[in-house]
């Protein structure tokens, strides 16, 4: 579908799309790299910041970004992640005021969690607040970030003591829709699934912190060595600086099994590990999409998840444990009856179809030609 060029646009010339990211984490990044690979007949601009100094850059974007020529420029669409503090930007720049903007919510900070020792704010909060209310369009990656978003801001606003306008809840729904980070057809594979029922691969593949559950990930992996169930292990993702200690006690306890330990270079190599993996694992306390999973079951992975999140939205009923997010052990029994009902049964692969990126480039094609052309995009 070629991209709907403007009346006042002189002809043959791309509609020209502005790219703002606030904090190019990993999947941010991702991402915008894939849009515009995906639809070159638009012409991008990209403005980054780096992933670091969370705080600073939340708030801090509009500041960082005060000079910079391209915002003075002409666009006929910008789209900003997140992280951007969209609406102090439309404010700081006129010309941005009066383009029209898409906000697209790999996350939103009413759901994340905090970990200990970080000082609670709401500015955070307040920035994905004000800037989905200054967008004309609000994307969500899965519809339990829409929800947790809209609820939490039900919940913020509940709280607040004076003048807090009515249908703001409503307002916000009605300009927001769930396209997911599309996952790349190369990575969807025919493979026979559970290549190993007696000694299955398992595969967990997130990042090395704490809201990824890798306590909870120990805790499945003792419940399995006293069950006397068989396993490989590989163990890989991006990791920090500091990370929880239950990364260095599942590789000293359960070495002698570990296949892949650490995050891998190379992307060839990682695609490689997807392809040859039985079962993708998560204990995550918190994930938007979970594009790890959905990359492994494409590859032809089994999921094991926890029924909670995105995942009752992808991972069938039989591939999810009960939930317990306050009682470890419990989860770890529930994730390893799970497990073991898996293995008995030889499930059969279940891959993401609707996420392929073929799929999504419809919705997010026209997405794109509705507000450049110009329109409005609703639900």
């Amino acid at each position: 579908m070629p991209p709907i060029v403007r009346s006042d646009r002189p002809r043959g010339e791309a509609p020209r799309i502005l790219v703002l990211s606030g904090y190019d984490a990993a999947s941010h990044r991702r991402w915008r790299e894939q849009m515009i690979a995906m639809f070159s007949g638009f012409e991008w601009q990209s403005l980054v910041l780096p992933a670091r100094f969370f705080r600073w850059r939340i708030r801090g974007n509009p500041l960082s970004w005060l000079s910079e020529p391209v915002l003075q420029e002409r666009w006929d669409l910008i789209i900003a992640t997140s992280m951007v503090d969209l609406a102090t930007l439309r404010g700081l720049h006129p010309r941005l005021a009066n383009t029209p903007s898409l906000l697209y919510m790999h996350e939103n900070q009413f759901a994340f969690p905090v970990s200990r020792g970080q000082n609670t704010s709401v500015d955070p909060q307040m920035v994905n607040l004000y800037s989905a209310l200054s967008a004309d369009c609000v994307v969500f990656n899965s519809g339990w970030n829409r929800d947790s978003f809209l609820d939490g801001v039900d919940s913020f606003c509940q709280k607040l003591p004076d003048r807090v306008p009515e249908g703001l809840i409503e307002t916000l729904r009605d300009k927001s829709r769930v396209i997911p980070v599309p996952i790349e057809d190369r990575l969807f594979a025919e493979r026979p699934s559970l290549a190993d029922r007696n000694c299955p691969h398992l595969l967990w593949n997130h990042r090395w912190e704490y809201d990824k559950g890798p306590d909870r990930l120990l805790n499945l992996l003792q419940v399995l060595e006293q069950r006397s169930v068989p396993f490989r292990l590989s163990l890989v993702g991006e990791r920090f600086r500091r990370y929880p200690k239950a990364f260095d006690r599942i590789r000293e306890r359960f070495d002698p099994c570990i296949e892949h330990w650490g995050f891998l270079e190379s992307r060839e190599d990682y695609d490689h590990l997807l392809r040859q993996a039985d079962i993708v694992v998560s204990t995550a306390l918190h994930d938007f999409q979970g594009l790890s999973m959905l990359e492994a079951m494409a590859a032809g992975c089994m999921p094991l998840a926890p029924d909670r999140l995105a995942y009752r939205e992808y991972v069938p009923e039989l591939c999810r444990y009960d939930s317990y997010e306050q009682d470890l052990e419990r989860e770890a029994e529930a994730a390893a009856d799970s497990l073991e009902a898996l293995l008995a049964k030889g499930a059969s692969a279940c891959p993401p179809e609707a996420w392929r990126a073929s799929r999504l480039a419809v919705d997010y094609q026209s997405l794109f030609n509705g507000l450049i052309n110009p329109g409005s995009c609703r639900s």
